[in-house]
């Protein structure tokens, strides 16, 4: 049976394409599942970050060995013209900590994705993109790029924008948890007495939505397409 991960931080990312699949969860690690014919499709999140990335295909692998890996997810926009709620196909990705590059199973030859230790804000956007050249910023696909390299299978990067280049928000780096979790009631409670704040993460939900489904579709094409 032919065995892909699609790996992503944060349960909404997931959400559209794991409809009807069957869920569970292990040691921190929420998982899908779905077979059909001679293929078996897992999902599997536990939170923002490289560390976290390897804890969820680590969980996936415990099913058996994989013949490709998939990093799905949202994404921080690096140009203007990466719009907010449109998923993209990444041709490589860049880890900003080590410097390697690992490339993407895919006719694309212009999207980068540049994995970040930390949440990217405007001012870190505009560096990264000057660095790296990178279109893209995330903080798992290297994680799930380089692992896919050690085991010799194909690596596929799928990524949705959920904030654009010059998007202004609150720094998410304080809302995350030492695992990588998202700390939800820490936000609320840090926009409740904020009211200024609300238009632009009101924005930043829709755009997440949305690119949730336009990844949900990328990732059906693909493993259609391809694998």
């Amino acid at each position: 049976m032919k065995r892909i991960g699609i790996i992503a931080a944060m349960p909404g990312e997931l959400k559209p394409l794991v409809v009807g699949w069957q869920h569970e969860k292990k040691n921190g690690v929420d998982l899908w599942t779905r077979s059909f014919g001679d293929q078996e499709w897992i999902a599997a999140c536990a939170g923002a970050g490289q560390q976290a990335a390897t804890r969820a295909v680590a969980a996936v692998e415990q099913l058996g060995s994989l013949h490709a890996m998939v990093s799905i997810g949202w994404v921080g926009a690096l140009s203007e013209a990466f719009v907010p709620g449109h998923a993209y196909r990444v041709a490589g990705v860049i880890d900003q900590q080590t410097g390697e590059r690992f490339a993407a199973e895919t006719d694309q030859r212009k999207i980068w994705l540049v994995t970040s230790p930390r949440v990217a804000d405007e001012t870190a956007k505009q560096r990264l993109a000057a660095t790296y050249g990178a279109q893209l910023v995330d903080m798992e696909a290297a994680a799930v790029a380089r692992l896919a390299a050690m085991r010799g299978i194909p690596f596929y990067g799928i990524k949705g924008v959920s904030d654009g280049f010059h998007d202004k928000l609150p720094d998410f780096n304080r809302f995350l948890g030492s695992n990588g979790e998202f700390l939800l009631l820490r936000l609320i409670l840090f926009v409740l007495p904020r009211p200024w704040l609300w238009p632009a993460l009101v924005r930043m939900g829709e755009n997440s939505r949305k690119a949730s489904q336009a990844i949900a579709a990328e990732v059906q094409d693909l493993l259609s397409e391809r694998v």
